[in-house]
C-alpha cells in the first residue's frame, strides 16, 4: 500500500539569474519532493499576467528598472495572494520560482539601491529553504526574450533604449548577488545539494 502524502506546508525559494534555469530547477526539486511523497506546487513569474500586458503597452520601451521592480512586486503579491497562500493553507509545499532575491539582484546589478529594493518586497514572507537554480550559459548574458523569465523580460524592454545595459558582466553582478546568502543556508539545486535541499524540506519544522 502506497504511503499517504505528507502535507508540510513549507515555502521554497528557486532564485536564479535565467528564467529556463530557475523552472528546470524548481521542476527537479518538485519531483524529488513527490518521489518522498510530498505534496507540491509551484507558483511561477508572472502568475498574474501584468508583465503580458505590459508587453503590449507602446511605452513600454522608456520602462526602467525601478518601474519593472515595482511590477514584480505586484506580480509577486497576486502570487502570494492566489498561489502562495492558498498553497500553504492546503498543506502543500509551495516552491516559488523565482521569489524574492531574483528581483532584488537583478535591480541592484541595475543600479538601484539594494536597501530600497528589500523594503518594497519586505510583505513577502521568509521561505524555509532558500535554493539557487542550477546555471548554465555563464559566458553568455541575456537573450532579450518576454516569454522566459523575468531578466529576460527586462533584457527585451532595455534592448532598444540601452543595448548594453544588461551585459554578460551585469548577468556575472546578479550571480554574485544571489550567491552572498545574507546569512542563511542556500541550497545550489543540483546533485548532492539537491538531495540536501529535499531533506531540508521534509525534515525541518516549520517557525
Amino acid at each position: 500500500m502506497a504511503s499517504p502524502t505528507k502535507n508540510l506546508a513549507r515555502l521554497i525559494a528557486v532564485d536564479g539569474s535565467r528564467g529556463a534555469d530557475v523552472a528546470k530547477s524548481a521542476a527537479r526539486l518538485a519531483a524529488a519532493l513527490q518521489a518522498r511523497g510530498v505534496n507540491c506546487v509551484i507558483s511561477r513569474w508572472d502568475a498574474s499576467g501584468l508583465f503580458g500586458e505590459l508587453a503590449q503597452a507602446p511605452e513600454l520601451g522608456t520602462a526602467s528598472a525601478r518601474t519593472l521592480s515595482l511590477v514584480y512586486a505586484a506580480d509577486l503579491a497576486f502570487r502570494l495572494r492566489w498561489e502562495i497562500r492558498a498553497g500553504l493553507n492546503a498543506g502543500a509545499v509551495v516552491i516559488a520560482a523565482p521569489y524574492v532575491e531574483t528581483a532584488i539582484a537583478f535591480g541592484a546589478a541595475c543600479g538601484l539601491p539594494e536597501q530600497w529594493l528589500r523594503e518594497l518586497l519586505r510583505f513577502a514572507p521568509v521561505p524555509d529553504v532558500q535554493g539557487l537554480a542550477r546555471e548554465r550559459k555563464l559566458d553568455r548574458a541575456w537573450k532579450p526574450r518576454r516569454d522566459r523569465g523575468y531578466p529576460e523580460y527586462c533584457a527585451s524592454v532595455f534592448a532598444a533604449a540601452a543595448p548594453r545595459q544588461l551585459t554578460k558582466k551585469t548577468r556575472q553582478a546578479v550571480i554574485a548577488g544571489l550567491e552572498a546568502g545574507r546569512g542563511r543556508r542556500v541550497y545550489t539545486l543540483e546533485g548532492a545539494g539537491l538531495e540536501r535541499a529535499a531533506k531540508a524540506v521534509t525534515t525541518r519544522l516549520r517557525a
